[in-house]
């Protein structure tokens, strides 16, 4: 007879089942993004249930997965790997995923058909994947210190991550615009001063980049367009006379006379704040709130140009671009650092005016302009752009670079499938099955492009196992062609976050042995 120890609304899976429904969610998630990996990877389109006319079109793994509610457990830790793989890498994020449920479907054939114990599996991955890093660290090549070299690394690596996104057919343009932003940040990772502005029309490849920083706004009335060697002070106060602010504030006034004596308070309030702010010396004013009329006209009498209503993230943006900081009171001058630029000036994108700010104090900051269709053509494209800049700006940290095109996980395949050879046990059923997965990336890479994989596979295997270290897929032609004559080439970096991450998510999953399910619990009553 079995006891009933479960309250209400919690159940319980045990063993196998509770395995079974582990894989199943795993691999089903692999199965769902693993058609978006490589160059010739196909889109998804996301429909929001609630709000019909919200499409989203896309082909990165993590916007994929976060934007689809999971009820499978495993499906969440995945799902939480590619969010890594996005906050820590940029790009990669299908990759991982993967390769971690492709690690799972090996490891579910050993446990059912061979009957190996999950902890032996998992002893035999962390084997395999050291192994796998060690020889992927072996292949990796580094030109740091070539400026020349590097930069020619750091544009195939481009061209190789957005030749898998929207930006494939314009990747020359996309991966110029990219290193440059990146090669003006000097080695920062910080891509706050990169800024991207969208703008309906045009097409794609009349995306540019601009240095310096442009804001959505206009000067005020009768102000020059554009000025030359600025001081800028960036506030964030008001700048409106309405009368008392409070709500439900009430005046009661018995003449006329009086109520114009208010304004008249008013009017010499804000002029007295006007008079401080001319005392910092500044060619430009701007604001995060409203100017109104009668201050506006005070600061263009006083040659002082003013930008109004510049939203919080922009404020936040100028501040660190032009050197500046955000100030609301006016009182100590000298204890403020103003902001610094050569010319601001207003300037024409596509049919709106913009505020062009060029030759600030940190030369790094640029902005890219991103032209496009529809909405849906542009996130993509800033999704895209935001991958490879993610990418390259780690490069830049780590100048390591290996293969791309399935080279690098035949490598490492080979070296855990060859170490598996010598070693003895069960385990030795664990590492080779970490080999088989690794290969399943470039096996997924040649069906995406409509390839006879097992052909191509087996090819490719063949001229890595005889030494030619430098094979990859030519997924445009279907032949196993030299990577570094082609220039495809992936970030080392990148590389080792999806080996690590995909083994660590699988191992996870791996320990599970029970999945209880219940509701959460509610106030006991009997207290």
């Amino acid at each position: 007879m079995s006891v009933q120890i479960f309250g209400d609304q919690a159940t319980e899976e045990r063993a196998e089942n509770a395995r079974m429904s582990a894989f199943v969610g795993a691999i089903a998630v692999g199965d769902l993004v693993k058609s978006t990996l490589g160059p010739k990877g196909m889109d998804k389109l996301l429909q929001s249930s609630s709000n019909p006319d919200s499409a989203l079109i896309t082909n990165d793994g993590a916007t994929i997965l976060k934007s689809i509610p999971f009820d499978n457990p495993a499906a969440k830790v995945l799902v939480n790997i590619s969010k890594v793989q996005d906050d820590e890498i940029g790009d990669g994020t299908t990759s991982v995923t993967v390769l971690a449920a492709e690690l799972l479907r090996e490891a579910e054939k050993l446990i059912n058909e061979k009957k190996i114990h999950p902890q032996t599996i998992i002893e035999g991955f962390r084997i395999a994947k050291t192994i796998a890093l060690e020889a992927l660290e072996k292949n990796s090549t580094n030109n740091g210190l070539n400026p020349e070299l590097f930069k020619q690394d750091l544009t195939n690596i481009a061209k190789t991550t957005l030749s898998s996104k929207i930006l494939s057919q314009d990747k020359e343009l996309f991966s110029n615009l990219a290193v440059d932003a990146i090669l003006r940040l000097k080695g920062s990772t910080n891509l706050n001063h990169i800024q991207i502005i969208k703008k309906i029309g045009g097409k794609l490849s009349d995306s540019y980049l601009d240095e310096g920083f442009i804001l959505e706004k206009k000067f005020g009335i009768n102000q020059p367009k554009k000025i030359k060697n600025v001081k800028i002070l960036i506030s964030n106060t008001s700048m409106d006379t309405d009368k008392v602010k409070i709500f439900g504030a009430k005046f009661k006034v018995n003449s006329t006379s009086k109520l114009a004596d208010l304004e008249k308070a008013e009017k010499l309030k804000m002029k007295t704040k006007i008079e401080k702010i001319k005392k910092f010396g500044i060619t430009l004013f701007i604001n995060r709130q409203l100017i109104y009329d009668y201050p506006e006209s005070l600061l263009t009498d006083a040659k002082i140009n003013s930008i109004e209503h510049a939203d919080f993230d922009g404020i936040e943006r100028l501040a660190l671009v032009t050197g500046g900081e955000v100030v609301s009171t006016f009182d100590a001058p000298e204890q403020v650092r103003l902001g610094h630029c050569d010319t601001v000036e207003e300037i024409l994108i596509g049919e709106d005016s913009f505020i062009k700010f060029s030759g600030v104090s940190q030369g790094e900051a640029c902005t890219i302009v991103l032209r496009g269709a529809t909405d849906q053509v542009l996130d993509e494209a800033e999704r895209s752009l935001h991958d490879a800049l993610s990418v390259l700006s780690q490069t830049t940290r780590e100048t390591r670079t290996v293969l791309g095109g399935g080279c690098s996980e035949m490598l490492m395949s080979k070296a855990v499938d060859q170490y598996a050879a010598n070693e003895i046990g069960k385990k030795s059923l664990a590492i080779e099955a970490f080999a088989k997965a690794l290969k399943q990336l470039p096996t997924i890479l040649a069906d995406n492009a409509g390839f006879d994989s097992s052909e191509l596979i087996t090819k490719l295997r063949s001229a890595i196992y005889n030494g030619i270290t430098t094979s990859g897929l030519n997924l445009n032609n279907g032949t196993i062609a030299d990577m570094k004559e082609l220039g495809i080439i992936e970030s080392y970096k990148l590389k080792r976050a999806v080996v690590s991450s995909a083994t660590e998510a699988a191992e996870v999953l791996l320990r599970v042995d029970n999945i209880l399910r219940a509701k959460a619990r509610t106030a006991d009553r009997n207290h």
